[in-house]
């Protein structure tokens, strides 16, 4: 006898019809640019038609959608797939460069609107692209950064009743904080913060530019780059990726990195006069700690010469204080907050400072935030469960909660249980990912080390960016096969839904009980 599904599936594909009809609307912003240069606005009307289209056939399978808790799980598990999907379109019908085939296009749009940043592209592509094309790269990761639900949340009062789900089974980290009474102000909240900040980095970008202190970044430029430093992204429309621009340039990105790596429910607090709450974070002292530490680490293994002694853009680096600061400082910043900019080709430091930053690309930023990997918030759950279990062994009697911050606030046990489970499962996958993608490329015969298959894995699961070797931050993932390619595409997915929203899905009982 059939089991009856117990998954209104019909309001989760009717509720994603919703989100492609409106989130159509963004392909009106590289249409225009491609007006301004004279370039063919084409896939981006292509792409537009298709997300109409097909959003609203799917809107007509349940005209009054109700959300509940597993028809969230499974709208955004299926919008995080689906908007991938239809933004592969525009590379497909512009028809030029390596993202002409279908696999390698579907790899950069997944790679965009999860703020991974990994890339098929090669040094000559970039050439071979439009203005466009490549603004639609970083708008692509613009839209994936605060969350395509918690703007949607925001702009669609339908989205209002089920707003608190789709938010919570989206939003990185391990809780969502209720700003305001009502979730869709919060999901408004958050997203003007986001924009606000983007805006400002458009401004203090260009204004460097104006000032004769940065020749290279034009208005486009300027705004390409706000568009991937928010949310942690790193997608460039320049080869070189930020070692393109004057060091002034990449000195300013840092603090906007670090910015996009923060909890941006405390930046809502100060914004209210609550300073101390951004103070007071105990996630926020360790996440600062740790972007200390690896930087402390990284600039002084440069400066002690370990690394690359020169280049004919950089000069030599031992010895030199700035350049090893800069050098260090950027690179810890942006693989801590998994933005995955590059001011250097870090291929050519040799293994200590290379190992420094794959640790780094385990850390994560703040939970609330568009970092990705695992996050500041559970390394320090899990440090606490530590020591906890080391007293409990000396005092079996004792009942010692996990408690955080100023504040002493008890973290309950079911989400130190979760947050163990994740940590595990996000390791566990790491490393079958590392083997898996050895094995492949043995297989195509492609020349991949245990470093360069375990920088993959990680850049790949964690919405890391860029590796080392043939992925490193000036290399491509397109020598990859197409499995390995697709395989990749299901670990940006899983990785930026933080795995277990897409697990549940798959499981029997999530349909049947």
């Amino acid at each position: 006898m059939a089991r009856r599904i117990h998954v209104d599936y019909r309001a989760s594909l009717s509720t994603l019809g919703t989100v492609l009809t409106y989130l159509s609307a963004a392909l009106l912003f590289p249409t225009a640019v491609a007006v301004y240069y004279g370039e063919s606005p084409l896939p981006f009307l292509v792409a537009l038609a298709v997300a109409v289209t097909v959003g609203r056939g799917l809107e007509r399978l349940d005209d009054e959608p109700e959300m509940g808790n597993r028809e969230a799980f499974l709208m955004g598990a299926l919008t995080w797939l689906v908007v991938p999907l239809v933004g592969a379109l525009p590379y497909l019908v512009a028809g030029s460069g390596t993202v002409a085939h279908p696999v390698n296009a579907l790899f950069e749009s997944m790679s965009g609107f999860t703020t991974t940043g990994a890339t098929v592209l090669g040094e000559i592509s970039f050439e071979r692209h439009s203005r466009s094309i490549l603004m639609w790269r970083q708008l692509s990761q613009w839209l994936g950064g605060m969350g395509i639900l918690v703007l949607m949340v925001a702009i669609l009062s339908e989205l209002s009743v089920g707003g608190t789900q789709l938010i919570r089974h989206e939003a990185p980290g391990i809780r969502v904080e209720k700003l305001t009474p009502h979730i869709r102000e919060t999901a408004q909240v958050l997203w003007s913060i986001y924009a606000g900040f983007t805006v400002g980095a458009v401004v203090v970008y260009y204004l460097l530019h104006l000032l004769g202190l940065a020749p290279n970044m034009t208005l486009y430029n300027a705004v390409a780059h706000a568009l991937t430093t928010l949310p942690t992204g790193g997608f460039s429309p320049e080869a070189r990726s930020v070692e393109a621009f004057t060091p002034i340039v990449q000195w300013t990105v840092v603090p906007f990195m670090i910015v996009a790596g923060t909890n941006f429910a405390l930046y809502w607090y100060v914004l209210q006069g609550r300073i101390e709450r951004l103070t007071e974070n105990a996630e926020f002292r360790l996440y600062l700690a740790a972007m200390g530490a690896v930087s402390a680490l990284v600039s002084g293994l440069l400066f002690a010469g370990v690394g690359l002694a020169e280049t004919p853009t950089i000069g030599p680096i031992p010895g030199n204080l700035e350049i090893s600061l800069r050098h260090g400082v950027f690179q810890a910043v942006a693989v801590v907050t998994t933005t995955g900019y590059a001011s250097m080709d870090f291929n050519t430091w040799n293994a200590s400072a290379q190992v420094a930053l794959m640790f780094a690309m385990f850390l994560g930023g703040s939970a609330g935030s568009a970092a990705g990997s695992i996050k500041i918030v559970r390394w320090y759950v899990v440090g606490k469960s530590i020591r906890r279990e080391l007293f409990r062994i000396v005092h079996p009697e004792a009942v010692r909660p996990i408690r955080m911050g100023a504040r002493d606030e008890v973290v309950d046990e079911e989400t130190v249980h979760s947050i163990f489970v994740f940590t595990a499962l996000f390791l566990l996958l790491f490393g079958a990912s590392t083997l898996l993608l050895f094995l492949d490329a043995h297989r195509i015969g492609l020349e991949l080390d245990a470093l360069e298959a375990t920088s993959a894995a990680i850049a790949t699961l964690g919405n890391v960016g860029p590796g080392f070797g043939v992925v490193g931050p000036m290399g491509s993932y397109e020598p990859f096969s197409a499995t390995a390619k697709l395989y990749m595409v299901f670990l940006m997915w899983i990785g930026r839904l933080e795995i277990l929203a897409v697990l549940v899905i798959l499981t029997p009982a999530y349909w049947r009980s």
